[in-house]
């Protein structure tokens, strides 16, 4: 069980790098951002951005291997939406090409890093 090697989910790099990940999305999509009139943009990418980190952590706080892993694939689906957004982002100029894709390649590291993790449990 991964729970005796990480005492709290706060131990776990993959809940550490979502939770920069989280911080990112708001500073690049917040109030004063080019992105800011757009509400629903907004709203939906904060949201998916904060789901990956806060999945992870509910995960961890569950008393089996299972349901961890199960809140781990939904924090990697939240993750392709934050990914998908990216896009989006690029497409409506809320972000240069080079910004949105250095966000989405460090989404794709914690897509593999939960990957990773929801396998270990799984065996």
């Amino acid at each position: 069980m991964i729970k005796m090697t990480a005492t709290r989910f706060e131990d776990l790099r993959i809940w550490r790098d979502a939770r920069i990940q989280a911080n990112a999305i708001y500073d690049s999509f917040g109030s004063d951002s080019i992105s800011a009139r757009d509400f629903g943009f907004r709203d939906q990418i904060q949201r998916c951005g904060v789901s990956v980190m806060n999945n992870i952590a509910e995960g961890f706080e569950r008393k089996t291997d299972q349901d961890f892993a199960r809140f781990l694939d939904i924090a990697k689906g939240s993750n392709g939406e934050v990914r998908s957004m990216l896009y989006l982002a690029e497409d409506r100029q809320y972000l240069p090409f080079e910004q949105a894709e250095q966000m989405r390649c460090k989404s794709e590291i914690i897509s593999r890093g939960i990957e990773s993790l929801a396998k270990h449990l799984r065996k």
